[in-house]
């Protein structure tokens, strides 16, 4: 098989510099400083947010459930995405880690109402995991996402714009 470009007047062709394609850490000073790891990593318009559980800014598990565990670690999510101009609607994958599924089940509909709240009705690829238990031995949760920021949106830190 093969694919023929056609002609460039007719793309817009976006070539990005070496520099551009850099990963840049993504850390926002709301939530507690990584040791270790990067809350993101940006590389280019693309965001690959780390594993976030429900930590509050003392680098405490959230008290109570998994709906509250659900709101903390997808909020910090959020947070890490704004930090770079991103939106809810940017995110296209996201893979929810989870210590105890049936619970998870039983919550949908509250999990559910959350997100709507925190982003709207917007959903991208997702897939949820059953494991044994998470770094934090509290933690029920674990959220991982990759976005894709808009040019006019993105903002790289330690850049001007």
């Amino acid at each position: 098989m093969s694919y023929c470009s056609p002609p460039s007047d007719d793309v817009n062709i976006v070539r990005m510099s070496a520099a551009a394609m850099t990963p840049v850490a993504v850390n926002p000073a709301a939530l507690p400083a990584p040791r270790g790891f990067s809350h993101g990593t940006l590389t280019g318009n693309t965001l690959y947010l780390g594993g976030h559980t429900a930590q509050d800014a003392a680098a405490r598990i959230v008290p109570g459930g998994i709906v509250e565990q659900f709101r903390r670690a997808f909020g910090n999510v959020l947070t890490t995405l704004g930090e770079v101009g991103g939106q809810p609607a940017d995110l296209v994958s996201v893979t929810i880690y989870l210590t105890d599924i049936p619970d998870y089940q039983a919550h949908t509909r509250e999990i559910g109402a959350v997100w709507r709240e925190l982003a709207g009705r917007v959903y991208p690829a997702m897939a949820a995991i059953g494991c044994t238990r998470l770094w934090q031995p509290e933690a029920m949760i674990e959220i991982l996402g990759v976005a894709v920021i808009p040019a006019d949106r993105l903002t790289v830190p330690g850049e001007s714009r």
